[in-house]
């Protein structure tokens, strides 16, 4: 990858967000927070710069840009695991600030919450890449708020309900009721971010031409929409 070229640089950056925070949630996904009368997953805090970072990649590269990062992102995830598992492992000193037992319980999730954050991620950001360009077709490339709200509103719907039911329903760790409930509080706080969010995707989408310039955005875009249509 040529780092002189700003298209290149463009995607590092935007690829950077995706991973560093996709792997923040899941690896923070397990603890539950009460936010006034609701629990949620603490996992929700950064997803909102995953949300911005894929339909931005969607706009600019496309779907196989978005593909590829997806397909890699999963890789690390269960790449991070593994190195947490194999942390747990390796007794702490007796002089370590933090034992054991405190480790294991703030890093140590189960096969459940592993597997279903990984299938719910999977899942997710490849419909993600369907409504967005689905959307994006039936608008003729306009109205960015609505492609770009659109997809996240439908792909946090398909992995609100996958890793909370894989996670924490199928395992007995709370009721049918409870899950419900956790559920749609938190698809209601990921729709109600995307939806305040709209602003700064536009925001980014202004630094990103201005970066670029207007015929090297357009170029991009354009390239974007081919390759999308081919795969």
């Amino acid at each position: 990858m040529n780092f002189s070229n700003r298209k290149d640089l463009v995607y590092l950056v935007l690829a950077g967000m995706f991973v560093a925070n996709a792997i923040l949630g899941e690896v923070m996904g397990g603890k539950l927070i009460q936010a006034g009368p609701f629990i949620m997953s603490l996992g929700v805090i950064p997803w909102p710069i995953v949300f911005v970072a894929t339909d931005l990649i969607n706009e600019y590269f496309g779907k196989p840009g978005v593909r590829r990062l997806t397909l890699m992102t999963v890789g690390l995830i269960v790449y991070a695991f593994i190195i947490l598992f194999i942390a747990m492992a390796i007794p702490a000193a007796k002089v370590s600030p933090v034992q054991d037992e405190p480790f294991r319980i703030v890093f140590g999730q189960s096969l459940w919450i592993i597997f279903g954050s990984v299938i719910a991620f999977l899942l997710s950001q490849l419909i993600d890449v369907f409504m967005f360009w689905l959307l994006r077709d039936r608008t003729r490339g306009r109205h960015l708020w609505l492609r770009a709200t659109g997809s996240t509103a439908v792909s946090q719907l398909v992995d609100t309900w996958v890793i909370l039911g894989i996670a924490f329903w199928l395992p007995g760790k709370i009721s049918a009721s409870d899950y419900v409930s956790l559920a749609l509080t938190n698809y209601i706080y990921k729709f109600g971010i995307a939806v305040s969010m709209t602003p700064v995707i536009y925001g980014v989408h202004f630094v990103i031409d201005r970066f670029l310039g207007r015929d090297e955005s357009q170029s991009l875009i354009a390239s974007a929409v081919a390759q999308s249509h081919e795969g």
